[in-house]
C-alpha cells in the first residue's frame, strides 16, 4: 500500500513522502526498509535514530528524523493495532459441518458458521450466525452463544452457560467448569458440592490461552462486556468481573470476588475471595489482595495496601539491615551511659 492509503484509513496526517510503498509492519527494532513502524513508549525513542523503517506512527507532538516519513496520530499504538490489520487480515472460514463433528439433532446453528474437525455439540445448544468452532470444541448440553462466536481448538463450553456476541475463546479454555466446592465430613473427607449454577460471558469477551472460567455453586460466574482475560488466568465460582477490565497472565480469583469496571490486574494477582475491587482500580504485578479494594485505588505488594504506602514500605525495607546496626548500637550507648551514671 502507498503511505497515504495507510494515513486515510487510519485516517491520520502524512508528513513527507507520502507515495511511498509499505510493503508491511514491523516493531521499531526489527522493521526494514519499506515497512510501518511505530512509537509509543519514550523508551524506544532512541531506536528512532537506527531503525531502517521507512514510516513511523508517531504522535502529533513528537519530533521525527527528516529521513522517515510520519504518520501523525493521536494514539500511535492503537493506530498501529488498525495498520497489522490491514496487512494481515484474519483467516475467512467456509460455512459448513466437518464429516467429523458430531452435532446433535436438536442443537440449532446459526447461518454461516463453520463446525470443524471432531467438534462436539451437545443437546439443545443454541450458536448464533457466523460462529466459527475450529476443531476439537465441546460445547455441552444447553449452553447459548451469541453471533460471531469463534473458539479455538480444544475450547469447552460447559453445560447452560451463556456467551454473548463476539466472544473468542483461545486454545484450551474453559468456561463453565466445576467451581473448587468441597464441604469437610465428619471423618475428615472432602464432600463434593454439586456445582449447579452456571457462567455468563457478555459481548466481546475475549479469553486467552488455557484460562477457566468456573460456573457458580448456585447463581452465575458473570464476566462482564468487553473484558479481556489473559493466559492461564482463574476466574473462581461466583465471581463478577465489570466491563472493560483486564485480567493479566496467572492472575487467580477465588470465589465469590466482585471486580469493577475498567479495572487492571497485572501478572500474578491473587484475590482471597469474598471481596469487592472497585470501579478503575489497578493492582499490580504479584500483589495478594486479603480485602476490599476501593473505587480508582492503585495498591501493591502482600497484603495488597496503597501504592505510595508501598512504595515507601519497600524504600524502607532496603535499609532495615543498616537500621537495625544503628539500634544495636544506640543500646548498647545508651547502656554504657546508664552504667556511667551508677
Amino acid at each position: 500500500m502507498k503511505l497515504k492509503e495507510i494515513a486515510k484509513e487510519l485516517n491520520c496526517v502524512v508528513e513527507g513522502d507520502g507515495t511511498l510503498d509499505i510493503s508491511g509492519v514491523a516493531a521499531i527494532e526489527e522493521a526494514r526498509q519499506g515497512e510501518l513502524t511505530f512509537l509509543a513508549n519514550r523508551k524506544y525513542r532512541p531506536a528512532l535514530k537506527t531503525t531502517r523503517a521507512s514510516a513511523v506512527l508517531i504522535a502529533s507532538g513528537e519530533s521525527c528524523p527528516q529521513n522517515l516519513a510520519a504518520l501523525r496520530s493521536g494514539n500511535p499504538y492503537l493506530d498501529f493495532a488498525r495498520a497489522i490489520e490491514l496487512f494481515h487480515p484474519a483467516p475467512r472460514y467456509e460455512p459448513g459441518v466437518h464429516p467429523t463433528a458430531v452435532v446433535a439433532k436438536s442443537a440449532r446453528i446459526g447461518p454461516g458458521a463453520h463446525i470443524g474437525p471432531y467438534c462436539f455439540v451437545g443437546e439443545e445448544v443454541e450458536i448464533g450466525r457466523h460462529a466459527v468452532l475450529h476443531s476439537f470444541v465441546s460445547i455441552y448440553r444447553g449452553a447459548c452463544i451469541g453471533d460471531d462466536f469463534f473458539a479455538h481448538s480444544h475450547c469447552c463450553v460447559r453445560e447452560n452457560c451463556r456467551l454473548g456476541k463476539g466472544v473468542v475463546l483461545q486454545n484450551g479454555v474453559v468456561v463453565g467448569s466445576d467451581g473448587f466446592g468441597f464441604a469437610r465430613e465428619a471423618s475428615g473427607r472432602w464432600y463434593k458440592m454439586r456445582q449447579a449454577g452456571t457462567a455468563v460471558i457478555g459481548d466481546d469477551v475475549e479469553i486467552q490461552a488455557h484460562s477457566a472460567v468456573d460456573r457458580a455453586t448456585i447463581g452465575e460466574t458473570r464476566i462482564g462486556r468487553g473484558t479481556k482475560i489473559d493466559d492461564l488466568v482463574l476466574v473462581g465460582h461466583a465471581c463478577k468481573i465489570g466491563e472493560d477490565t483486564l485480567l493479566c497472565g496467572q492472575v487467580g480469583l477465588a470465589g465469590s470476588t466482585t471486580v469493577g469496571s475498567r479495572c487492571i490486574l497485572a501478572g500474578q494477582v491473587g484475590a482471597a475471595g469474598h471481596l469487592a475491587i472497585g470501579d478503575g482500580a489497578t493492582v499490580s504485578a504479584q500483589s495478594g489482595v486479603p480485602s476490599d479494594i476501593p473505587p480508582g485505588a492503585i495498591y501493591s505488594g502482600y497484603p495488597a495496601m496503597d501504592n505510595a504506602a508501598w512504595r515507601k514500605s519497600v524504600a524502607v525495607f532496603h535499609h532495615l539491615p543498616e537500621m537495625q546496626r544503628e539500634l544495636r548500637e544506640l543500646r548498647e550507648e545508651v547502656a554504657r551511659l546508664r552504667g556511667q551514671g551508677n
